[in-house]
């Protein structure tokens, strides 16, 4: 079967689809690592959750440092291929891999040596929460490096138009987290109880793997990774390149998670149980974006592909099929997280004092899904434009503004004025940028 799809002719919905669903597949495999986690630790206790949505910040704050590389490569890559310049994709590739190895080395250095300040800035009241966080951070971050292959490489992957072969190796990586979870966290058989250090340790074991699969499967691909030469010294200016595209997108992802890290502080001032409501709501939700981010990165390589090759109206074309499907997932999402709170958050968490928590976080977040899943939409096709530092301007402008919705709101509405500080500044930024891309449009004739 043929891997790579053509994304500069034939039919869009087709062109676009076949690439965007084994994406969205992949998005939906990767968040139900994390469910999957949460729902064996969620058996452990609240503290436990809490302890690894503390730590949890951190992997996600290292996403931004990897955003840089992958981003930069997969854009950089896209457009080389659409100009027919597979040497110069193939040095952006090699680029994107070396500069993803020097960041991850250094992530894990620094969350190491300084792990227990780190823990320590969300202020959880019991010592056992802060220790398993800290252990936690310890084994989630010093592997890091797998996580930050994986994501380079399913970048470029889909720069070349294949998304199959990610999809078949996160299906692999979750079968493993699935299989290792209740083993390393309850202790089966001859392993120990690890508790919240087993639940990072199957995480980073099936990361791993997912990062193995994707480097064997290289060798078969010929669009891209055949003109991939790690020995080969990669010029000054492919590094300079990839950052400067990179860098807008990976300083707002790291903006944008300690925006959220300042607000979990926040939270915690209604206790851990409140803590751990949202870390395990926020995983939730995370089936609605990132599903709608795995769409984005799907009109991202169509784009920028299209953009290269100067195809200017398949480009329009292409971002209102886009909108059109993803307006369709948002709703979807909407009902499920208004509708059905309740049983969808009893999956993960059963203490009865936990339980409303949770399900107004999803009711009120459930109202601003489908302008989310249009903002991480169209921030994909911008970022394809490589318009990454405009979008990273208005993204870190707008969810800023979550910091003093939230001080304005929490004395009035209590816990839930937080949680509408996250859906009203959604909803802001999904209409904002809807109507900049449009704008954008009408600028390329």
């Amino acid at each position: 079967m043929k891997q790579n799809i053509d994304l500069l002719n034939g039919r869009i919905l087709h062109s676009l689809t076949t690439l965007a669903v084994p994406i969205m597949a992949t998005s939906l495999v990767q968040t139900a690592y994390s469910l999957t986690d949460m729902a064996w630790i969620g058996r452990v206790g609240s503290g436990a959750v809490a302890a690894v949505g503390a730590a949890g910040m951190y992997t996600w704050l290292s996403s931004g440092l990897v955003t840089i590389a992958k981003m930069g490569g997969q854009i950089k890559a896209a457009h080389s291929i659409g100009e027919g310049n597979l040497e110069e994709a193939g040095s952006y590739g090699a680029g994107a891999i070396w500069l993803t190895l020097c960041l991850a080395a250094s992530f894990a250095l620094i969350t190491n040596l300084f792990a227990r300040p780190l823990i320590g800035f969300f202020g959880l009241s019991s010592p056992k929460i802060v220790e398993d966080g800290i252990c936690y951070l310890r084994i989630a971050c010093g592997l890091i490096v797998f996580s930050f292959l994986s994501q380079t490489l399913t970048g470029l992957y889909t720069a070349a138009g294949n998304s199959r072969t990610p999809f078949l190796a996160n299906c692999i990586g979750m079968g493993t987290n699935i299989l290792l979870d209740p083993i390393l966290i309850f202790g089966l058989g001859p392993f120990p109880r690890l508790e919240a250090a087993g639940a990072a340790i199957a995480t980073v074991s099936s990361q791993g793997i997912v990062a193995l699969v994707l480097i064997l499967a290289s060798g078969k691909d010929e669009v891209l990774f055949s003109h991939i030469h790690m020995r080969k010294q990669i010029p000054a200016r492919i590094y300079q390149v990839i950052i400067r595209i990179g860098l807008p997108a990976g300083v707002q992802n790291m903006i944008y998670c300690m925006i959220s890290m300042i607000l979990t502080r926040f939270i915690a001032a209604w206790g851990d149980n409140a803590v751990a409501a949202q870390r395990v709501g926020s995983q939730i939700e995370s089936i609605s974006w990132m599903a709608a981010e795995g769409f984005g990165t799907a009109i991202n390589a169509f784009v920028g592909q299209n953009y290269g090759g100067k195809r200017y109206e398949r480009v329009k074309r292409g971002y209102l099929t886009a909108a059109l499907i993803i307006g369709v997932w948002g709703c979807f999402t909407t009902a499920v997280l208004i509708f059905g709170s309740r049983p969808v958050f009893s999956l993960f968490i059963r203490e009865e004092e936990v339980i409303p928590l949770g399900m107004s976080y999803l009711k009120v977040l459930g109202f601003s899904q489908l302008f989310m899943c249009v903002e991480l939409m169209t921030v994909g096709a911008l970022s394809g434009l490589g318009k990454t530092f405009q979008c990273s301007v208005l993204t870190i402008l707008l969810t800023s503004a979550r910091i003093p919705l939230a001080m304005v709101l929490g004395p009035v509405l209590g816990l839930d004025g937080i949680w509408w500080a996250f859906s009203i500044s959604s909803i802001v930024k999904g209409v904002v940028f809807f109507l900049y891309y449009l704008w954008e449009m009408k600028r390329l004739g």
